[in-house]
């Protein structure tokens, strides 16, 4: 019995040592580059009432939330989702609110994945919303500042895929797909099911530029003759040109930044995620087959709690791409610092008094009482573990 309560439940880890202290540096890159756009903190509760995350907002399934009951007997579930908690404070603090209002985020989110998955129930997100401005210029500041989140932690070699959320609902409308059948192909094309999803398309009548509209959602990276290639196509559809047009302008100004290079645009990005409404992307580098960041414009959400608002944001999944950068070898180098205070027993008085000293200096002391059986390699060996940059003896 013993034995098992050190274990953890399936789908959680702990963290620790130099794992957790790459993270935390991780976390820190991060945070500093979206602090540097002029974004702000912001803290929401880990749990929440169930209906912030329910069905008709959009976001993650009822099987998939970790549920329980407070003493008045009112549902909550763990956030699984950190934007309809951002999406709810927002509403309640900056109701009156008419100039943009930038908003950066950590914590910890919990979906009860099935175990077949492989999936970490509980992963660290950060991110950032964007809200009160539904401009182009809004959706290409959000992108260049999740490149640059994915540059400032170490990578370079990744790709924001870019879509938009309209492409796939006007050909949902133009073709009179049901909800069901909609549905289904959206699980399609998020499997890369693309076989699947021709097989259902053809058996649909439609006409042969909606035809080959549909056949686009299969198509990984779209050039620019591609997209040039759909708005034609589109033209007697509103909806979709609508949202062909306005990746094409993205693209324009995305060159202003200088980040169009890390960008691919691809009509057949779908998010799991009911509310986006416009721009939805996602990051993907090698060593992780899941998006270690993803994101995308959600402009009705906050009617939702009572404000009209349009807002785009993302959230980096910082397990995911911690994960990605070990596998690449991309190392986090943890500084050398602070000292290492070894006393003998009776210098123990003389010891905690030079280390107060150090530490109101703001520098990080650690004491130790020095054993006989240790010698100096001993301890220096220690200290290149603890990554302390000196060695003091009091001995």
């Amino acid at each position: 019995m013993k034995r098992q309560l050190l274990h953890t439940p399936e789908g959680v880890r702990d963290i620790y040592s130099d794992e957790c202290k790459k993270k935390q540096l991780l976390q820190e890159k991060l945070a500093k580059t979206i602090e540097r756009y002029g974004y702000r903190g912001i803290e929401t509760p880990t749990f929440e009432f169930f209906d912030i995350f329910g069905k008709e907002i959009g976001t993650t399934p009822s099987k998939d939330l970790y549920k329980f009951f407070d003493r008045e007997g009112n549902t909550l579930v763990l956030r699984p989702d950190m934007t309809p908690s951002v999406a709810r404070a927002v509403a309640m603090y900056f109701e009156e609110e008419e100039n943009p209002v930038r908003l950066f985020y950590m914590g910890n989110t919990f979906i009860n994945n099935s175990s077949y998955q492989g999936r970490l129930k509980e992963t660290t997100q950060l991110g950032a919303e964007l809200v009160g401005d539904n401009s182009l210029f809004a959706d290409a500041e959000m992108i260049s500042m999740a490149v640059d989140c994915l540059l400032a932690a170490g990578l370079k070699e990744f790709r924001i895929n870019i879509g938009h959320a309209d492409f796939f609902a006007g050909l949902m409308d133009a073709a009179g797909f049901c909800e069901e059948a909609a549905q289904e192909l959206k699980e399609l094309i998020a499997n890369k099911n693309y076989f699947g999803v021709e097989e259902a398309v053809s058996a649909h009548p439609m006409d042969e530029n909606l035809r080959e509209l549909f056949a686009m959602l299969g198509g990984l990276y779209c050039s620019g003759d591609e997209m040039a290639k759909a708005g034609r196509l589109s033209r007697d559809y509103p909806k979709i040109l609508a949202a062909v047009t306005r990746l094409n302008e993205l693209h324009q100004v995305l060159k202003a930044y200088g980040t169009d290079r890390y960008v691919s645009f691809e009509l057949g990005v779908v998010s799991s995620y009911r509310y986006y409404t416009g721009i939805i992307f996602a990051g993907y580098t090698f060593g992780s087959g899941e998006a270690v960041l993803k994101g995308g414009r959600y402009d009705k959400l906050h009617s939702y709690f009572g404000k009209s608002a349009a807002s785009i944001g993302f959230a980096v999944v910082v397990d995911q791409l911690a994960a990605a950068l070990a596998r690449q070898n991309i190392t986090i180098e943890i500084p050398c610092e602070g000292e290492l205070v070894l006393y003998r027993r009776e210098r123990l008085s003389e010891a905690i008094a030079y280390a107060g000293r150090l530490r109101r200096s703001g520098v990080t002391a650690e004491l130790m009482c020095m054993k006989d059986t240790a010698c100096r390699a001993d301890y220096e060996a220690y200290a290149k573990q603890r990554h302390r940059a000196d060695i003091t003896y009091l001995d």
